[in-house]
């Protein structure tokens, strides 16, 4: 038997726009009537008449059919309008009706015959009301507030499903779904669990309501919340009806239960004589491992002492003494756990009108301390400067300093300090000679290897199927590993330092002074290794395991098949190795007759890249349920695939050469290091 369902609200509502609609097109007709009506022929002719003739005629059998349409319309909105009325009276008197027969029961029982349950206040946290005895669906739970559970759906009457369990707060169950009708009717869904808070767990969800105990399926149960339990379905009726299906795992949040994800729900088991088991839910998937950070150290507000110096810019010492050399700079003081290496002092600088100057030279950084820190820059090299116009000053040379070696970096990670750069000199009348700038200090390895992924939940069993007839439900696929993090990567090298500047009054040179003629003319100081990574990937986390598939009907049905088995995570990249530190640039050469540039310092070499990590083995496949008299046993689970193994990771970058100093004859580039390599790639689960 049909029926309709008529909303007397909506009926009037379509009834006031149609009048509307009606006003408008008449409007819009009365505005057209004059213009086509009285139309005026275009000349004297014949010709001109009888088309005017013709046009006004026309107009005037248009505004006739217009009237006609108009007066259906009028009529049409009239009558839908009266339908509307009647059907409101109807309701009002049905209702009066209605409210006549729950009285007794409703002042008796406290429930009425006919009717459908209260709702549950959103955020309240309150069960749905059951519905009528007779007839009515049981209403729905409220959701909860934070740590608060969802409301139960409420329970149906002798007819009608139940209602649908409650979302829980955050933390907190979901609302298990109300039960069917006693005679027929479904049972409600479980309610969503809540989100999880750190440090505790997420919300399961709501397990799904059984039907009436004659006919009607069991309700689906609900999804659970961040690495909570699914809800179970509900049970079939006990004469007929499918059990309802396992509610979805929840995902693994980090600081959430462990990081663990949840177990997918079981399927509910069908009615006692007809009907299918429901099928398990599947399980959330792992969580990612963390990518490895090397520690971040503590700066080191401490330096080496400058060394002892002579006169000053713009005042230089009239010491008439054959030659005056800078004190050379302090070393850094050793730096303490989880901090930075400290600064070389830098070289005294020596300004005389009346010796040959030396720079001091600058003191090597210290090196980070343990646990991980940057080693300290070299201090720069002492100027050597001398000035003036007098006949004890021809000839006179001057020597800039040396600048210090950057420190080393300590493990896991420190990158290498920078080195100093090298003095300047100047001679107005004699030669002058520029410091070599100091080496870049080396990196130092990682170690720090990538978190591993977490495994896959288990999805949930299938229900069993009924006496009679029926198939078992199917088990849920295992959750996915998750992947595994990075290996953090080595320490960089530090930059060398820049060659210093001549400027002398004979001749100027961009490097040191010696006298064996095949010495080296390098100024620039060579830039830091960077280290390897030693830093693998992190495992790509196991897949979960598939659910078993529910027993067929004993008599007549088959098996459910097995859960999938879950993915395997992919493995983790491993650590990039440390980029080398560039060259320094060679010295400059200024003024007088020989003006020779340095040459610049080489590139370091690349540190080697961390191996990949190893994928996550499959998940087991879940086994079939069993087949009843007549049927099949289910077929087992799918093997789920390994996951990838994890890149390797990225050799560290070459340090690029030196450039060569400037003069009339400019200095030659340095070499450019060598790239590091990747490091080998993980092995597939």
């Amino acid at each position: 038997m049909s029926s309709v369902s008529v909303s007397a609200e909506v009926v009037i509502a379509a009834a006031r726009d149609l009048v509307g609609i009606g006003t408008s097109i008449s409007e819009a007709n009365a505005a057209a009537a004059a213009p086509t009506s009285m139309l005026l022929a275009a000349g004297g002719d014949e010709v001109s008449a009888a088309v005017a003739a013709f046009f006004r005629a026309h107009a005037h059998e248009y505004q006739a059919l217009s009237d006609q349409a108009n007066l259906f319309h009028q009529r049409f909105a009239a009558a839908l309008h009266a339908g509307g009325g009647t059907y409101a009276s109807a309701e009002a008197g049905n209702q009066q009706l209605l409210n006549l027969v729950n009285a007794p029961a409703q002042a008796l029982l406290g429930r009425p015959l006919f009717g459908n349950g209260v709702n549950g206040a959103p955020g309240s946290g309150a069960a749905g009301g059951p519905g009528g005895l007779l007839f009515g669906n049981g209403g729905n739970g409220g959701s909860g507030a934070a740590g608060q559970a969802g409301g139960n759906g409420g329970s149906a009457g002798f007819l009608g499903s139940g209602g649908v369990g409650g979302a829980g707060g955050a933390g907190a169950a979901g609302g298990i779904g109300g039960n069917g009708g006693w005679l027929w009717g479904n049972g409600g869904t479980g309610g969503q669990g809540g989100l999880g808070i750190p440090g505790g767990h997420g919300g399961p969800g709501g397990h799904g309501g059984s039907a009436g105990p004659w006919w009607g399926n069991g309700g689906d149960g609900g999804s659970g919340g961040t690495g909570a339990l699914g809800g179970h379905g509900g049970n079939g009726g006990w004469w007929y009806g499918n059990g309802g299906n396992g509610g979805q795992g929840g995902a693994a949040v980090a600081g959430v239960n462990g990081g663990n994800p949840g177990n997918g729900g079981d399927g509910g088991n069908a009615a006692y004589l007809i009907g299918a088991g429901g099928n398990g839910g599947p399980g959330g998937n792992g969580l990612a491992g963390a990518d490895g950070v090397n520690p971040v150290a503590t700066p080191n507000g401490s330096a080496g002492q400058t060394g002892t110096g002579y006169g000053a810019p713009g005042n230089p010492d009239g010491q008439d003494a054959p030659s005056l050399t800078g004190g050379n700079g302090q070393p850094g003081p050793a730096a303490a756990n989880g901090q930075d290496g400290a600064p070389g002092g830098a070289g005294g600088s020596v300004y005389t009108s009346g010796a040959s100057p030396t720079g001091g030279n600058g003191a090597d950084g210290s090196s980070g301390g343990a646990g991980g820190g940057t080693g300290g820059a070299g201090g720069a090299g002492g100027v050597g400067s001398i000035t003036g116009n007098t006949p004890t000053q021809f000839g006179v040379n001057a020597f800039g300093g040396n600048g210090g070696n950057g420190g080393n970096g300590s493990g896991p990670g420190g990158s290498g300090g920078a080195g100093g750069a090298g003095g300047s000199s100047g001679a107005s009348q004699g030669d002058a000679y520029a410091g070599v700038g100091g080496n870049g200090g080396d990196g130092a390895p990682s170690g720090i290897a990538g978190g591993n992924g977490g495994a896959g939940a288990a999805g949930g069993n299938g229900g069993n199927a009924g006496l009679l007839f029926g198939g078992g439900g199917a088990g849920g696929q295992g959750g996915t590993g998750g992947a595994g993090g990075a290996g953090a990567p080595g320490g960089a090298g530090g930059d060398g330092g820049a060659g210093g500047t001549a400027a002398g009054g004979f001749n100027s040179y961009g490097y040191p002074y010696s006298t064996d003629p095949n010495a080296s003319t390098v100024s620039g100081g060579h830039g830091g290794n960077g280290a390897d990574a030693r830093s693998p990937g992190g495992s790509g986390g196991d897949g979960g395991p598939g659910g078993h598939g529910g027993a067929g009907a004993r008599f007549i049905g088959n098996g459910g098949a097995g859960g999938d088995a879950g993915i395997g995570g992919a493995g983790g990249i491993g650590g990039a190795g440390g980029a080398a530190g560039a060259g320094g640039q060679g010295g400059n050469a200024q003024s007088g007759i020989l003006v020779l540039g340095g040459n610049g310092g080489d590139g370091g070499n690349g540190g080697t890249g961390g191996n990949g990590g190893d994928g996550g083995a499959a998940g087991v496949a879940g086994t079939g349920g069993p087949g009843g008299l007549f049927g099949s046993p289910g077929a087992d689970g799918g093997a789920g695939s390994g996951g990838a193994g994890g890149f390797g990771g990225a050799g560290g970058a070459y340090g690029a050469a030196g450039g060569g100093g400037s003069g009339n004859l400019n200095g030659s580039a340095g070499n450019i290091g060598m790239q590091g390599n990747d490091g080998a790639a993980g092995q597939p689960g």
